[in-house]
């Protein structure tokens, strides 16, 4: 039940309740026809029983017709009585008969109508049932449809009042999806509008906040690219190699802390889609060797050269910082790249990693023991590896670290 959708749970409920009132009705419509029968078997009993007794005294007319007001039936016309008896005998229907050593009494239906034949010695009377009729059944019928009637408007009335959730919910998701153009509209004051107006005032503030965070980022990285030449070009004068050597290395990574950082700004952005093509594995690695700029004597590569549906720098910029951390945190600065079923493990020996690999894939995460590097790259990997629809993960194998990228519906590796 927590799961249902509230469009789904109004269908189940309204239902049952349906079902519930049909239900209702049939057992009442059943009860009042054996009601019907009782009580018309009752009514005939007594006719039976008082017209055979009154017509063994042999009442006269007076008498006769106090009995016939009395007992709500009237007698047929001579002319009447011939032509309903053909009736009977052609078309009349029996339903109910009864009497005794006095006589015989017999009820017949014509269609809707009543009539009874009474018989004893000289007498044979043929009366037609003057009971007033009633309506119980055709208002019990009326509320029937008239309460699921109601049922059914209150039903639709829910549904149209909960359309506008659907409408609110694809705005959402064009959002979410990085339509960040997306407004939430809405006509009227109620709950949903009052929800509706809280998303589009979000999405306003966040728009706002999205705007001014990008542009502190390319103002930030703008004016720290001009200082970090000017720097390295003086750094390059100094006749102190020692000095020289540190300087030139802290440049470097201011150098790629903002490359790093373009990198994140760039991959993390919702409207960010990566360009698919259909490569080889090899031309992949072989630009991820590149990017690393290192000895080629410091990566083992065993892979199988497979084409994959992926993008090329993006795929090749993961597969580098995975090489990367690895290379610069093993015990050997060596690591190993090969496809182990349909995906790519980069395997390091080194100490296994202190925290699960969620911690390492948020920005700025890294061993406390570790001064190097920015904590950046597995956040990196992580966004990139998204973006392509793969996915990565971390076991710990006999001193080993390997990295897995896992295969997905775009990139698979064997």
């Amino acid at each position: 039940m927590r799961n249902l959708s509230v469009t789904t749970f109004i269908h189940i409920l309204f239902s049952v309740a349906i079902l519930i009132l049909i239900a209702t009705f049939l057992l009442f419509l059943s009860w009042d026809k054996d009601r019907h029968k009782i009580e018309e078997y009752k009514r005939y009993q007594l006719i039976s029983i008082t017209f055979l007794s009154k017509l063994q005294l042999n009442p006269g007319k007076e008498d006769l017709d106090a009995l016939y007001k009395d007992l709500r039936v009237k007698p047929l016309s001579e002319k009447k009585a011939t032509k309903i008896k053909k009736q009977i005998e052609t078309e009349g229907e029996t339903v109910f008969t009864g009497g005794s050593s006095l006589g015989q009494v017999r009820v017949f239906r014509i269609e809707d109508e009543h009539y009874i034949y009474v018989q004893r010695m000289q007498h044979n009377l043929l009366l037609e049932d003057d009971r007033a009729e009633n309506y119980y059944f055709e208002i019990a019928v009326a509320l029937g449809v008239f309460l699921i009637a109601v049922l059914l408007i209150l039903y639709l009335a829910v549904l149209r009042k909960l359309y506008p959730l659907k409408k609110l919910h694809k705005q959402i998701q064009r959002f979410a999806q990085g339509d960040m153009q997306t407004r939430i509209t809405y006509l009227y004051d109620d709950e949903i509008g009052k929800i509706a107006k809280s998303f589009d005032d979000a999405i306003v503030h966040i728009n706002a906040l999205s705007t001014s965070k990008n542009l502190f980022m390319r103002n930030v990285m703008h004016e720290l690219k001009t200082p970090i030449t000017k720097g390295r070009i003086v750094v390059e004068m100094m006749e102190d190699e020692a000095s020289k050597k540190i300087l030139v290395r802290a440049f470097e990574r201011m150098n790629e802390l903002i490359s790093e950082l373009a990198e994140i700004e760039r991959v993390t952005t919702q409207s960010f889609e990566p360009t698919f093509e259909y490569v080889m594995l090899d031309e992949v690695i072989r630009r991820s060797q590149e990017l690393l700029m290192m000895a080629k004597d410091n990566v083992t590569v065993d892979v199988k050269n497979v084409a994959l549906a992926t993008d090329i720098k993006l795929l090749a910029l993961a597969i580098k910082n995975l090489l990367d951390n690895g290379i610069k945190y093993s015990k050997d600065k060596h690591v190993t790249l090969k496809t182990v079923g349909d995906g790519l493990e980069i395997s390091s020996k080194g100490e296994k990693l202190q925290h699960p690999l969620s911690y390492y894939v948020e920005p700025f995460s890294q061993e406390e023991k570790r001064s190097s590097g920015f904590g950046l790259g597995l956040y990196i990997v992580h966004n990139i590896l998204e973006k392509l629809g793969c996915g990565l993960d971390y076991k710990y194998v006999d001193g080993y670290n390997i990295f897995v990228i896992k295969a997905g519906d775009a990139c698979r590796f064997g």
